[in-house]
């Protein structure tokens, strides 16, 4: 390769990459909790889950099919109802399907490494990932600050990837189960 050429990969390289590697849509964007949402009470927070997203959504939300990644946002609410303040940094969410396999939780930084594994992002920007990650990371639900009367609802998305790190397959009977807040719950998300 002549070193003309490097210097017009390198530019190339270099200048198609400076924004987000997907471009993620703003949280402002996000619609509120729809009616068909199915909670349960953890003393003192309720806990809303809404129907999980189509692919179609997934993709028009983030630009990637996250399901076909193997990963799978679940859409929650935490609402704190009173008393104490809850430290829900302490909370542990367990996602188990109909053959009692439990999904893992990722943090939202690991989700993207995930989606663009699965998608073979390989050569990008340092800044370009960062971005993804600080655009798609926005979307998250907070569990490091405890729920409070200040703040009485909070909502985001957890992150789970299927037990065998496969697409997620639709129809799939999941159930999630919340840990160590006051008292346990469970919910049957679709």
């Amino acid at each position: 390769m002549t070193r003309r050429a490097v210097i017009l990969l390198i530019a190339l390289l270099s200048t198609s990459c400076t924004g987000s590697l997907f471009k993620v849509k703003p949280v402002t964007n996000l619609p509120p909790l729809p009616p068909n949402t199915r909670s349960a009470d953890a003393g003192g927070v309720t806990i809303r889950v809404a129907p999980l997203l189509t692919d179609e959504e997934s993709q028009d939300l983030f630009e990637a099919n996250l399901p076909l990644s193997g990963v799978l946002p679940v859409r929650v609410e935490l609402a704190f109802q009173s008393g104490l303040p809850v430290e829900v940094k302490r909370a542990r969410f367990r996602l188990r399907d109909s053959q009692n396999r439990e999904w893992k939780l990722l943090s939202a930084k690991s989700a993207a490494s995930r989606i663009l594994k699965a998608n073979g992002v390989f050569l990008y920007n340092p800044h370009s990932r960062k971005q993804f990650e600080k655009e798609f990371g926005a979307y998250a639900v907070d569990l490091k600050t405890p729920l409070s009367s200040g703040d009485t609802r909070r909502q985001g998305f957890l992150f789970f990837q299927t037990p065998d790190k496969s697409a997620v397959r639709s129809g799939e009977q999941l159930t999630l189960t919340v840990e160590r807040l006051p008292q346990p719950a469970t919910i049957k998300i679709n």
